[in-house]
């Protein structure tokens, strides 16, 4: 059945937990949302709850179908979240992706100023902004429809904010949507995004252009 492209991909309705909320929200195919706002205002919370990664109430739907329906490991593929900090278990880059990483690999990696070579190196080598490029790409080879991103640009040059700003807007034109958090005030405008603000765990309205 094809897909209504009015219906929205994600649904969020009287979300939250003890420590933010109640959220209402929906993010349809092809869209980019940023949420802005103070520290501590929950934007960080929020995310985590979406990705199921923390305990919350309320209703969360993917196309329609509710997140209880999806096995826990399937709707952190669909609905991915990118921590502002990258977690990194094992001593090798390589040893932090599966699968042949001949293809989408390289092609994601090369657009984020990196090659192949990058999986040889040691994790304790790299850099801050080289450690969350290839978070990012670990994610992206997940092929989630919907993007959590918690300040994806924050630890980067002006270069390289480029090129994941990029390769993130090419992910929305395939058909994904993005939920990003940030502080950078003139990011929104360069993901065409609708701003949202968030303070004392609500999202209070939306951002003057």
């Amino acid at each position: 059945m094809k897909r209504d492209p009015d219906e929205p991909m994600l649904t969020v309705k009287d979300f939250g937990s003890d420590l933010f909320g109640p959220v209402d929200l929906e993010l349809r195919a092809g869209e980019c949302v940023t949420i802005e706002g103070p520290s501590g205002a929950g934007k960080s919370l929020l995310l985590r709850g979406l990705a199921d990664l923390d305990v919350t109430d309320g209703y969360v739907a993917f196309g329609g179908r509710r997140r209880e329906e999806f096995r826990p490991e399937t709707w952190r593929r669909t609905v991915a979240y990118l921590p502002a900090e990258s977690g990194w278990w094992a001593d090798l880059v390589g040893e932090h992706f599966v699968g042949d990483l001949s293809g989408a690999f390289e092609t994601m990696a090369a657009a984020l100023g990196l090659d192949r070579t990058v999986l040889q190196w040691r994790v304790d080598r790299l850099s801050s902004g080289e450690r969350h490029r290839l978070a990012l790409v670990r994610t992206l080879l997940l092929e989630p429809r919907v993007l959590l991103l918690d300040e994806p640009t924050a630890s980067l040059d002006k270069k390289s904010v480029e090129r994941v700003e990029d390769l993130i807007l090419a992910t929305i034109a395939d058909g994904a949507a993005a939920l990003v958090v940030t502080h950078d005030d003139d990011q929104p405008h360069r993901l065409n995004a609708r701003r949202l603000r968030m303070e004392s765990g609500r999202l209070v309205g939306e951002c003057a252009a």
